[in-house]
């Protein structure tokens, strides 16, 4: 973890934070074989909200693009250069390190979030390449399964006691859990808990917050108009495997 990453950000009110962290996904990922800058290596990230809404839309607009990297970037500047590109190109772009673990194999990338089109990747991927980044060598795969450890910041709002909501995208939330699991442990806890709940029709995935100096153990939750009551029941349950 370089320096920067130990910075934490409050807002004037104590219910909203500014944090960092990180959090890891297991996703099915494909790669990019057009819109992309040609023999460079581009991965899509699926929607989280799949089983919710179609991916099939009139307007079929990428939710995660992965630029795959020769080598690993700092959080520092990919956040710097993302910057630069929103000022100078008035866009939102969200920028994040980001690590794909797919079998053995670990590919370092940048993570965007906030292109709106596929045929904008090219131009936008080739902002970055202008800033120095080198990107590595095209490949082929789809419906890949692969874990996705990202270092981002989180723009929260404390809703309960260690329950969050994202103030960036409406259907997200987080909840504090009291220590590590390891991936394995996580699999396991979830499949053991969505098979004893009523309402298992959610996404979840593992993290962390850095605050103060420290580490807070979460849990990322995606479900659409999700109620209290559930985020509270599932936070329940795991802290009850954990202690």
């Amino acid at each position: 973890m370089d320096k920067f990453s130990t910075l934490i950000i409050n807002s004037i009110t104590m219910e909203t934070k500014e944090l960092i962290g990180k959090i890891i996904i297991q996703e099915n990922i494909d790669t990019i074989h057009e819109n992309k800058i040609p023999k460079t290596f581009v991965i899509n990230v699926p929607d989280p909200y799949k089983s919710y809404y179609s991916r099939f839309t009139d307007i079929n607009k990428p939710t995660s693009i992965i630029f795959v990297t020769k080598t690993p970037n700092s959080f520092e500047n990919i956040l710097r250069v993302t910057k630069k590109i929103n000022e100078t190109y008035n866009l939102e772009l969200s920028g994040a390190k980001c690590e794909v673990a797919i079998g053995s194999r670990k590919l370092n990338g940048i993570r965007v979030k906030g292109i709106n089109r596929y045929p904008e990747i090219e131009k936008i991927q080739q902002y970055y390449k202008d800033e120095g980044f080198d990107f590595a060598k095209s490949e082929k795969f789809k419906d890949t399964d692969s874990l996705i450890r990202i270092n981002r910041f989180f723009n929260v709002e404390e809703i309960d006691m260690g329950i969050y909501h994202s103030l960036d995208e409406s259907n997200v939330h987080y909840v504090e859990i009291p220590r590590y699991i390891s991936w394995e442990e996580f699999r396991n806890m979830t499949f053991e808990i969505k098979n004893n709940i009523t309402d298992s029709n959610y996404d979840i995935a593992k993290g962390i917050f850095y605050v103060n100096g420290g580490i807070t153990e979460m849990l990322r939750i995606v479900k659409p108009k999700i109620s209290i009551d559930l985020l509270k029941t599932i936070q329940k349950k795991y802290i009850e495997k954990l202690l």
